[in-house]
């Protein structure tokens, strides 16, 4: 299946290189071109595709702009293009896939579209699976209750975490996890004596966890009910939990509901 693809920089020499280094993925298909922000939201609300390559430094409307200009349609994977360095922290927090240094290296390049095929693929597996549910929920009701209430939590949730870090694989009890901190594409996963940098993303991980111990108490972090052993109110209705290791947790007011659990 083609990768259906966009595009956008405003420098006409960069659009054909990266078209040129994208001629070696026979499944990216190039759908268009926007040499500005304004024709880049314009284009991915007509055309939908599965992957826009993103230029950051551009006249009017910055990369930045344009994916918040397309927040009210189901995005596309942004790949942000730069020629500066210091935008890869807030191309993380935009939820880029990746970001890639101008000119574009061939094997970085490789190694981002692989990231974008595994992204697809996830996500072609999770709507498939939807509409598998609302076809049960029509057909067989009661099939969809036992589903619900047996098969989806058995087997469904990761008991252990691989996690690639500093060229070394380490095995990871989920039980042993306090929190983990989002960045962009990185996960900073906390256990009691250890910190580890997993390559995934936030909503990503959380599929994997059981929800019954690993709640988002912000918007960048996830906490194991199991580890919290105290909740600190602080102002404007926000709260800290403190864990088995003493670190404190900052929750926020859009996740006051999780306190809740700890209060009878």
């Amino acid at each position: 299946m083609s990768i259906r693809t966009i595009v956008v920089d405003d420098e006409k020499l960069a659009v054909q290189g990266l078209q040129l280094r994208l001629e070696a993925h026979s499944d990216i298909e190039v759908i268009e071109t926007c040499a500005n922000g304004r024709e880049a939201i314009r284009a991915i609300k007509t055309q939908k595709p599965d992957l826009v390559f993103l230029d950051i430094q551009m006249p009017g409307f910055d990369g930045f702009s344009v994916v918040k200009g397309v927040m009210d349609v189901d995005p596309p994977l942004f790949v942000f293009v730069t020629a500066y360095q210091e935008h890869a922290i807030r191309a993380f927090e935009a939820n880029a896939v990746n970001y890639l240094m101008k000119p574009v290296d061939e094997d970085k390049l490789a190694d981002t579209i692989e990231r974008v095929r595994q992204r697809l693929a996830e996500k072609r597996s999770a709507d498939e699976a939807e509409k598998l549910k609302d076809v049960l929920a029509e057909v067989s009701p009661d099939s969809l209750e036992v589903l619900n209430e047996d098969g989806d939590a058995a087997g469904r949730y990761e008991k252990m975490i691989n996690v690639k870090d500093r060229g070394q694989i380490f095995r990871v009890d989920v039980d042993t996890i306090e929190h983990i901190e989002a960045a962009g594409d990185y996960m900073c996963i906390y256990t009691g004596d250890n910190s580890l940098i997993l390559r995934e993303t936030m909503k990503d991980l959380e599929r994997r966890l059981d929800p019954k111990n690993f709640q988002r108490v912000h918007r960048s972090t996830i906490v194991n009910l199991d580890q919290v052993r105290q909740v600190k109110p602080h102002t404007n209705g926000e709260c800290f939990l403190v864990l088995d290791s003493g670190a404190e947790v900052k929750v926020s007011r859009s996740y006051r509901d999780v306190v809740a659990r700890f209060v009878h």
